[in-house]
Protein backbone atom coordinates (compact mmCIF):
# COMPACT_ATOMS: atom_id res chain seq x y z
CA UNK A 1 0.00 0.00 0.00
CA UNK A 2 1.54 3.25 -1.08
CA UNK A 3 2.19 6.18 1.93
CA UNK A 4 2.24 9.16 -0.33
CA UNK A 5 -0.49 11.26 -1.45
CA UNK A 6 0.65 10.57 -5.23
CA UNK A 7 1.37 7.12 -4.77
CA UNK A 8 -2.34 7.00 -3.55
CA UNK A 9 -3.90 8.62 -6.33
CA UNK A 10 -2.05 6.61 -8.76
CA UNK A 11 -2.87 3.65 -7.43
CA UNK A 12 -6.40 4.63 -7.98
CA UNK A 13 -5.70 5.40 -11.60
CA UNK A 14 -4.09 1.97 -11.98
CA UNK A 15 -7.37 0.51 -10.62
CA UNK A 16 -9.61 2.51 -12.93
CA UNK A 17 -7.63 1.60 -16.02
CA UNK A 18 -7.73 -1.87 -15.09
CA UNK A 19 -11.20 -1.78 -14.89
CA UNK A 20 -11.98 -0.47 -18.46
CA UNK A 21 -9.29 -2.69 -20.19
CA UNK A 22 -11.34 -5.92 -18.29
CA UNK A 23 -14.48 -4.57 -19.85
CA UNK A 24 -13.01 -4.25 -22.73
CA UNK A 25 -11.44 -7.50 -22.89
CA UNK A 26 -14.50 -8.96 -21.74
CA UNK A 27 -17.15 -7.32 -24.05
CA UNK A 28 -13.98 -9.14 -26.98
CA UNK A 29 -14.40 -12.23 -25.83
CA UNK A 30 -18.35 -12.22 -25.64
CA UNK A 31 -18.45 -10.94 -29.30
CA UNK A 32 -16.38 -13.36 -30.60
CA UNK A 33 -18.07 -16.48 -28.60
CA UNK A 34 -21.18 -14.92 -30.47
CA UNK A 35 -19.51 -14.94 -33.98
CA UNK A 36 -18.05 -18.36 -33.41
CA UNK A 37 -21.83 -19.78 -32.62
CA UNK A 38 -23.15 -18.10 -35.35
CA UNK A 39 -19.92 -20.15 -37.98
CA UNK A 40 -21.38 -23.50 -35.74
CA UNK A 41 -24.66 -22.65 -36.80
CA UNK A 42 -23.75 -21.72 -40.50
CA UNK A 43 -25.89 -19.03 -40.42
CA UNK A 44 -24.51 -17.02 -42.81
CA UNK A 45 -26.10 -13.65 -42.68
CA UNK A 46 -25.45 -13.24 -38.69
CA UNK A 47 -22.27 -14.78 -38.63
CA UNK A 48 -21.13 -11.47 -40.90
CA UNK A 49 -23.08 -9.18 -38.72
CA UNK A 50 -21.28 -10.37 -35.76
CA UNK A 51 -17.83 -10.58 -38.01
CA UNK A 52 -18.21 -6.45 -38.47
CA UNK A 53 -18.76 -5.95 -34.59
CA UNK A 54 -15.39 -8.74 -33.87
CA UNK A 55 -13.49 -6.73 -36.04
CA UNK A 56 -14.52 -3.57 -34.31
CA UNK A 57 -14.05 -4.82 -30.82
CA UNK A 58 -10.32 -5.99 -32.18
CA UNK A 59 -9.45 -2.18 -33.71
CA UNK A 60 -10.77 -0.67 -30.36
CA UNK A 61 -8.98 -3.16 -28.20
CA UNK A 62 -5.48 -2.98 -30.74
CA UNK A 63 -6.30 1.60 -30.35
CA UNK A 64 -5.64 1.04 -26.32
CA UNK A 65 -2.97 -1.41 -26.92
CA UNK A 66 -4.32 -4.29 -25.28
CA UNK A 67 -3.68 -6.01 -28.22
CA UNK A 68 -0.58 -5.88 -30.87
CA UNK A 69 -1.42 -5.07 -34.26
CA UNK A 70 -0.45 -8.06 -36.08
CA UNK A 71 -2.22 -10.10 -33.59
CA UNK A 72 -5.52 -8.21 -34.27
CA UNK A 73 -4.80 -8.74 -38.13
CA UNK A 74 -4.06 -12.11 -37.62
CA UNK A 75 -7.23 -12.92 -36.21
CA UNK A 76 -8.95 -10.82 -38.16
CA UNK A 77 -7.69 -13.19 -41.01
CA UNK A 78 -8.37 -15.91 -39.32
CA UNK A 79 -12.28 -15.36 -38.70
CA UNK A 80 -12.97 -14.34 -42.04
CA UNK A 81 -11.42 -17.61 -43.00
CA UNK A 82 -14.11 -19.44 -41.04
CA UNK A 83 -16.61 -17.04 -42.32
CA UNK A 84 -15.56 -17.72 -45.98
CA UNK A 85 -15.66 -21.54 -45.16
CA UNK A 86 -19.54 -21.63 -44.04
CA UNK A 87 -20.24 -21.19 -47.76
Amino acid sequence: MPQRKAGIKELRKNYRKHMQNLDVKSDLKQTIKKFLASVKDKNKETANAELNLVYKKLDKATKRKMLKVNTASRRKSHYSKLLASIS
